[in-house]
């Protein structure tokens, strides 16, 4: 499905491999004031491609040395040579800040970086990647916390501001490199075929190419849903180890994470599934089929919940990872979609595709807020207007999204 050479996005994907795509998309992309706040020392700066990594560092960085692992020329002579990174920052005494582009490329730089952090030559180093399976595997360690962990997520509503559409959002997500292309349907189209030959074919992350787009394919089935792994494996007609394996690999590329469930002081029997997310909604759409026997409210209510949760990870990231995020659901069914616990706070949220705000939909944080008094609950949906039934707040999503911001709480007085 994904490598198909009769499908002219992807065709064009495979052309342009290497990072050519996104060079050429870099220029076209509007600089976006972001929410991202870097540290002072030395960090890395993970999130997947597309997200503006490169375009954010070189706003930030103008006069940085910077080295792109994605250019196959720059690749190759520091693949042969990792130690020539020291004599490009030796031979640069008044340039203080040196950027690392995609350095899960060549994990063997990562001793050199470590070696001059630890001379005390004055540098920041920011390392970015779009996968932490190399590092992990090969040299993160090494680092030993001398440089700390940051994420780039996609485009947030409040950072567009105006130029914010939900409607558009809810079709081709939030991952700037699409937002911005001039044919965002088509650039959306080739993502998941770019992930596919860069990242997991020509890494030999995987034998059987064919049978990791089919799992693609099923697990876009359980996105904001129960991640029920044997059902995926029979889906796409797998081992379940090797399903398994293919969920690590997807967040090791950090294209999906799960969202655990709220256990704490738990007063009910509750559920040991994590619910499962593709980190963009728009990505999620690309990868789900749809035919006569899908009801598109159906798509449509898990691609607005996608859109919040991955809103709600952005907020907490960049707030400094302080509050956490999980999901609630006893073993009866009642469910809420969103928990976020914090130091001074625990806020519910529910989401809803719906226009109205029904009393029978606020069921679950009822329940919640049963067992949890302490609890703020809101209810998203996508009315119009604020309305208060039985003491929980409805809000229209749009403006929950075009509020959230990581400077202020959720909602005013949470």
């Amino acid at each position: 499905m994904f490598l198909s050479e009769q499908n002219p996005p992807i065709r064009r994907a495979l052309a342009l491999q290497n990072g050519w795509l996104y060079s050429i998309l870099r220029r076209k992309m509007e600089i976006v004031s972001r929410f991202f706040q870097p540290p002072v020392g030395s960090y890395f700066l993970f999130g997947p491609r597309g997200t503006g990594k490169s375009l954010w560092t070189q706003a930030r960085y103008p006069n940085a040395l910077r080295v792109d692992l994605l250019d196959p020329n720059t690749f190759r002579t520091y693949s042969a040579q990792p130690e020539r990174l020291r004599e490009l920052v030796e031979g640069n005494p008044t340039i203080r800040h040196i950027v690392i582009d995609e350095v899960q490329k060549v994990p063997e730089l990562l001793s050199v970086v470590h070696s001059l952090i630890e001379s005390k030559l004055k540098r920041q180093f920011i390392l970015t990647g779009s996968s932490a399976r190399k590092l992990k595997r090969s040299g993160v360690d090494l680092m030993a916390g001398r440089a700390v962990l940051r994420t780039l997520h996609p485009y947030m509503a409040a950072e567009l501001g105006r130029r914010f559409d939900l409607a558009r959002a809810l079709q081709i997500g939030m991952v700037p490199l699409v937002f911005e292309a001039a044919a965002p349907a088509d650039v959306l189209a080739s993502y998941a075929a770019l992930y596919l030959r860069e990242e997991v074919q020509m890494e030999g992350l995987v034998r059987n190419i064919g049978a990791f787009s089919r799992f693609l394919e099923a697990l876009s089935f359980s996105h904001g849903a129960m991640l029920n792994v044997s059902n995926v494996a029979r889906d796409c007609q797998v081992e379940r180890k090797t399903v398994e394996g293919y969920i690590e690999i997807l967040e090791d590329l950090l294209l999906s994470y799960r969202v655990p469930v709220f256990t704490r002081r738990a007063k009910r029997e509750l559920t040991a599934h994590p619910k499962m997310y593709f980190f963009d909604t728009g990505v999620f759409r690309s990868l789900r089929p749809h035919g006569p026997l899908d009801r598109p409210e159906e798509i449509d209510g898990a691609a607005l919940e996608g859109l919040v949760a991955q809103h709600l990870r952005a907020w907490i990231a960049y707030r400094g990872n302080k509050e956490q995020l999980f999901y609630w659901r006893t073993r009866s069914g009642v469910e809420v979609d969103f928990i976020v616990y914090g130091p001074s706070n625990i806020a519910a949220i529910e989401v809803k595709n719906s226009r109205r705000a029904d009393s029978r939909d606020l069921r679950g944080l009822r329940s919640f807020q049963d067992d949890y008094p302490q609890s703020h609950c809101l209810f998203l949906y996508g009315g119009r207007e604020r309305r208060k039934i039985g003491g929980i707040l409805c809000v229209p999503s749009v403006e929950f999204l075009k509020n959230l911001r990581p400077s202020e709480p959720l909602w005013p007085g949470i």
